[in-house]
């Protein structure tokens, strides 16, 4: 059974290339984020992805990330990030400043209320560090709807569902008189909207931050994003539009191991719409093996295609771009890939190219 590649910790002899010539690239101010899936990886169990998750939250934080949300996902072989909540608790335990969060809370899957219980427990326990993600996505296949005891028409109740839940934090919800959701009420938990499918329109609505990807699909992404700023109405939550971009992005020291990093997940991708599963994520040897059908061969190059990817110069190129087109105020990094190493060091790249380790540094002078 191979071995997971084991974590780095941040400005380890071992991390920094030899004779590396730094090249000389613009910083671009504007805060970046990560949303970590907790992916598994061949071999591996996912008490390891986990706890690699919480690793990966203190390296981000070193290195002057902005926030660490983790996501949700239910009976996905290749994916362990299953309770977000919980995992956004370890996180948070085992960092100090950098905010913590979810990429979402997939809010039809789970009563409202109950919600707000999580959250209000997760503020109480760290103040001013926890950002609410929601989305309105349920589960994967029909089989894990009904062991959550829903079904895709519970996606249409997310603007319903959402109103209820902030009426928790406030006070006002009136779909259960007289009971109030403790600890969260009279606390303000941040809430962001991960836009799928209406959620653009229901952020809008309801006054919330937008989250949207991805990258690869720049026109679209545009159109969502101006809808949105259009059609915003001011909240108690925010009085002004806030966009934050997620997507996925490479950075190594050539442009072909950076486009290397990209084919794990590109085959996993693959595979869950041939085969209807997130399988654990693969080396990309393993993956050059594999007799793929046409189908498959279409998708996983697709899946290849579109991300920003490359050198620092070339990254800092894309992603001055990328911000330029659509006005993002934030963006979220959604990088996976099998060599968690290679994944590190990525994100490190990406964090002098954009200048959060100097403005880190200065920050603790």
């Amino acid at each position: 059974m191979p071995q997971a590649p084991r974590v780095r910790p941040a400005g380890s002899r071992e991390s920094q290339a030899p004779h590396r010539v730094e090249p000389c690239v613009t910083p671009i101010h504007i805060p970046i984020s990560v949303l970590d899936r907790s992916r598994t990886r061949e071999g591996e169990d996912a008490g390891q992805a986990l706890r690699d998750t919480v690793r990966f939250a203190q390296e981000a934080e070193a290195l002057g990330y902005h926030r660490f949300w983790v996501a949700e996902h239910h009976g996905v072989p290749g994916v362990a990030g299953s309770a977000p909540t919980v995992l956004a608790a370890a996180v948070a335990a085992a960092t100090t400043r950098i905010r913590v969060g979810t990429g979402g809370v997939m809010l039809p899957n789970h009563q409202p209320m109950v919600v707000a219980e999580h959250f209000g427990v997760l503020e109480s326990l760290f103040p001013g560090r926890i950002d609410m993600g929601l989305g309105r996505s349920v589960g994967f296949t029909d089989g894990v709807r009904r062991a959550l005891g829903r079904d895709k028409a519970d996606a249409d109740r997310f603007a319903e569902q959402l109103d209820e839940l902030l009426g928790w934090f406030t006070g006002e919800q009136t779909v259960h008189p007289q009971v109030h959701a403790r600890p969260a009420e009279g606390l303000r938990v941040p809430p962001f909207v991960l836009a799928t499918g209406e959620g653009t329109r229901i952020a809008a609505a309801a006054g919330l931050p937008l989250v949207v990807g991805d990258l690869r699909r720049r026109s679209g992404l545009r159109a969502s994003v101006d809808e949105y700023r259009e059609t915003f109405r001011p909240s108690v939550w925010a009085k002004e539009p806030y966009v934050i971009v997620a997507g996925t992005i490479v950075v190594a020291d050539t442009d072909e191991a950076a486009r290397r990093l990209l084919a794990p997940e590109a085959w996993s991708m693959a595979t869950a719409r041939t085969q209807g599963n997130f399988a654990p994520l693969l080396p990309p040897e393993r993956i050059d093996a594999i007799p793929m059908t046409e189908k498959q061969r279409g998708l996983y190059e697709a899946g290849m295609m579109g991300h920003v990817y490359g050198t620092e110069a070339r990254v800092a190129e894309a992603l001055e771009r990328a911000v330029a087109e659509t006005g993002a105020q934030e963006v979220m990094v959604t990088t996976n890939t099998y060599d968690r190493d290679a994944l590190l060091d990525s994100y490190r790249m990406l964090a002098r190219l954009a200048g959060l380790t100097r403005a880190n540094v200065a920050s603790r002078a």
